[in-house]
Parts: structure tokens; C-alpha cells; sequence
């Protein structure tokens, strides 16, 4: 059964994940991250178009847009709500990422999702986050696509997150879709990567 504080959560946690950050830092500086770079609105794009230091700030506000709702389902809210359950924090969380991906203040398009599931992910299951970001950091090393290495980082996440979370079922359904989300969202990435035309991640940056 839902009930009201349910809705509230989750309609708070879709509110939270649809504010643009990477957008709105990039118009802060004079840039639409939409019509440049790969015209997503991501925090990958705002570091190629804007700088290190304004990607990594894209980084962590995508981030704890995703995290900061899914701690109110867990642990309660200001003292107003009382801490959900399972499923309401599972949903919240798929309602974060959701937002980012469909933000209705940006037509209801969006971001591929990583940087909302890594605050996401952060708070359901840290265990989880530790195997993605060693596989992303591993595949960006060596083959240098930021996209390849979310791609992989997200299915090594599915199977983390079974075993991490053993009898948690609606959190492990809920990353594992979250993860299967953030794949589809990279089709385009996919294949350019296929065609090797996919650009290419430069570590001197600006």
C-alpha cells in the first residue's frame, strides 16, 4: 500500500534529480552545454566545454541530487517524515535518476543518468560504487572513453549489488534498472565506440 509520505518522497526525490545543475553552471558561464561538446547535459560534457574544476562541481551537485532524497526515504525526513520502507526508498531512488533523464525543465531530456546512480548508489549500497568506480577508473586509463568506462562501471554494478545486498530485492531491482538505463542511454556512445568515432578523453583538460 502506498501512502501519502510514500508519494512524497518520491514525487521530492523526481523534483530533486530534474534540477539541470551541469546545465545551469554551464549558462552561469556563458555556455549551453546542449549545443556543444556531445550536447549532452551532463558533468562530462560541462568538464570538456568549461573546465576541470566546473566539471567536477557538475559532478558532485548531479551526485547529491540522486543521494540527498534517497537519505530522506531511508532515515527520514527533518523530523517531518519517518523512514520509508524498502520499496519507497527503491522507488525514490529510480525517481531521482528518472528526473535527471527526463528533466521537465529541460523538455524532459536530460543526462545518461551516471552521476544521479553514483549518489544513488552511494547511499543504497557504497560496496557497489567501489567495484563501479575501480572498473571506470580502470577502463578510462587504458582505452581513455569516459563512456565505455560508465558503460562497463554500470554492468559491473548489477552483479555487485546481488551480492552486496543478499535479501534486499527491491534495492537490487531497482540499481540493476537503473544500470540497464544507464546502458540504453549510451546507445549513441555505442556506436561511435563501434565506429571509432567516439572522442576521446584527454586527462590534461583545461
Amino acid at each position: 500500500m502506498i501512502f501519502p509520505r510514500d508519494m512524497i518522497f518520491i514525487s521530492a526525490a523526481f523534483l530533486s534529480g530534474s534540477v539541470p545543475w551541469s546545465y545551469l553552471i554551464g549558462r552561469t558561464r556563458g555556455v549551453d552545454i546542449r549545443k556543444g561538446g556531445s550536447g549532452n547535459t551532463g558533468a562530462t560534457n560541462l568538464l570538456r566545454l568549461c573546465g576541470r574544476s566546473w566539471g567536477l562541481l557538475g559532478l558532485f551537485l548531479d551526485a547529491a541530487k540522486g543521494a540527498l532524497p534517497v537519505l530522506a526515504a531511508r532515515y527520514g525526513a527533518f523530523g517531518l517524515f519517518g523512514p520509508a520502507g524498502d520499496w519507497t526508498v527503491a522507488a525514490a531512488a529510480i525517481a531521482a535518476v528518472m528526473g535527471h533523464v527526463y528533466s521537465p525543465w529541460l523538455g524532459f531530456r536530460g543526462g545518461k543518468g551516471v552521476a544521479t546512480t553514483l549518489g544513488v548508489l552511494l547511499v543504497l549500497s557504497p560496496s557497489s560504487v567501489l567495484v563501479g568506480l575501480a572498473v571506470f577508473i580502470l577502463v578510462l586509463w587504458i582505452f581513455r572513453y569516459v563512456s565505455l568506462g560508465s558503460i562497463l562501471a554500470a554492468v559491473a554494478v548489477i552483479p555487485s549489488v546481488i551480492l552486496f545486498e543478499s535479501g534486499r530485492f527491491p534495492i537490487q531491482l531497482i540499481v540493476c534498472l537503473a544500470a540497464v538505463l544507464i546502458v540504453v542511454r549510451h546507445r549513441s556512445n555505442i556506436a561511435k565506440l563501434l565506429k571509432g568515432s567516439e572522442n576521446r578523453f584527454s586527462f590534461g583538460g583545461k
